[in-house]
């Protein structure tokens, strides 16, 4: 397909998303995320053979929020290797991606590394024998090398909006501590998450980011190829919380979706596409970018099955 006609098809998906009737809501308990306005949304594709081609409010920046898990688990698969896996699991959960319940029941070995407990492991991870700031350097320097971008950043007020009501977070913190499965004080690995989550980029950055997970010649080689497989079967088991399944039985593709309302999707072989609006589904994933997401999957034959 020509570069033309691919962004033809991004146009009119815009269109059709900025004539719904329901977008959503925005993720209200986070105040900082709360005063987002509805009604953006906007998509972009980066081919496996270069370029971007974006439509909508493709350059304006968003928290990517728990987007940020699968670079934070790359990362931390680098440093930990497969020992990670006995810290976290690799099972779907079933269950809402802060559920405390399921975390006490599973004795402090969260199911899967994107929901909040397992993320927090993960960060814990790249913690263990550095100070936060050398581990968020760390974090923002991998986003960054994927995107081929250094102007991208954390938003502070988005990170300590968290944190000053992060509290559901804190007591899944408190209970990996106390199962043994926090090497670091609650407060020194939130204080990381919740910088984590508060990257900003734009939906055109996220595409580009997400290029190290296609798997194809010529495109940031980041993780190997093997490890690429690995986080592309998190992304399509687990990438959308309890709502996985729906996600991949009408998109077919893996992805990784936060509450910010940004979705990163990976067609392997062929290109990375990100979406963002931030009015969420009942999931947590964001409504009008599911939609896109299944619209364009259909259109342009994309699926893993």
């Amino acid at each position: 397909m020509s570069a033309a006609d691919l962004q033809a098809r991004l146009d009119a998906i815009v269109d059709r998303m900025r004539a719904a009737e329901d977008w959503g809501a925005v993720a209200d308990y986070i105040p900082e995320l709360a005063r987002v306005p509805l009604r953006q949304f906007a998509i972009a594709v980066a081919p496996a053979e270069g370029g971007v081609a974006a439509a909508g409010d493709a350059d304006v920046p968003f928290s990517i929020q728990s987007v940020s898990k699968i670079f934070a688990l790359a990362i931390a698969l680098g440093r930990a290797g497969d020992q990670l896996w006995n810290r976290v699991g690799r099972e779907p959960s079933g269950s809402a991606f802060n559920s405390i319940v399921q975390l006490e029941h599973e004795q402090g070995r969260p199911r899967n590394p994107f929901i909040n407990a397992g993320a927090i492991v993960t960060t814990d991870e790249i913690l263990k024998g550095r100070a936060p700031r050398d581990a968020l350097a760390e974090i923002l320097g991998f986003v960054r090398a994927a995107a081929e971008d250094d102007d991208i950043y954390i938003n502070d007020r988005v990170a300590q909006s968290e944190n000053h009501h992060g509290h559901r977070n804190y007591a899944l913190a408190h209970f990996l501590r106390a199962f043994d499965n926090l090497a670091n004080a609650p407060e020194l690995v939130l204080g990381t998450y919740f910088h984590q989550c508060a990257i900003e980029m734009t939906t055109r950055q996220l595409a580009l980011a997400g290029r190290f997970l296609v798997g194809a010649p010529g495109l940031p080689r980041l993780v190997s190829t093997a490890r690429i497989r690995r986080l592309n079967a998190l992304m399509l088991t687990c990438g959308q919380y309890d709502g996985s399944g729906e996600f991949a039985f009408r998109v077919g593709l893996p992805a990784k979706s936060g509450v910010g309302g940004g979705i990163l999707a990976i067609v392997p072989g062929r290109a990375s596409v990100a979406v963002f609006s931030p009015g969420l589904d009942g999931y947590g994933n964001s409504l009008l970018g599911t939609v896109a997401m299944e619209q364009l999957a259909r259109q342009m034959d994309w699926s893993v099955f």
